[in-house]
């Protein structure tokens, strides 16, 4: 069986080798920014709520309260944003959770 490979434009996520490249470089990221981005590559396209993306990178219920999710986010979105400036990759839904799908960079957007 051949290992998972999860991709979305130019990123590519390798979960079974831990690797992400974003233009063929590779990303670094921690442990729970990693299972973040592999839940989101595995729901691609969809709205996802917070407590599904706890859930899937911490493997435990999201706490009243908890904001950690939000602050992860951020940091993974900063992180692509940096690597490929062209893209943006998380989309947030206000009162609903986060959506991923590579779309054209508003600042790189030519009409």
């Amino acid at each position: 069986m051949e290992p998972e490979v999860l991709t979305a434009a130019e990123l590519e996520v390798r979960p079974h080798d831990g690797l992400v490249l974003a233009a063929g470089r590779a990303l670094t990221l921690s442990v729970r920014e990693f299972q973040l981005l592999v839940a989101f590559l595995r729901h691609q396209g969809g709205i996802v709520s917070r407590e599904e993306l706890y859930g899937s990178a911490w493997g435990r219920p999201l706490r009243s309260g908890d904001r950690s999710i939000d602050v992860y986010v951020h940091k993974v979105r900063v992180k692509l944003e940096d690597a490929l400036p062209q893209r943006r990759f998380i989309h947030t839904h206000v009162g609903f959770g986060y959506r991923f799908a590579a779309e054209p960079s508003h600042a790189f957007h030519i009409s």
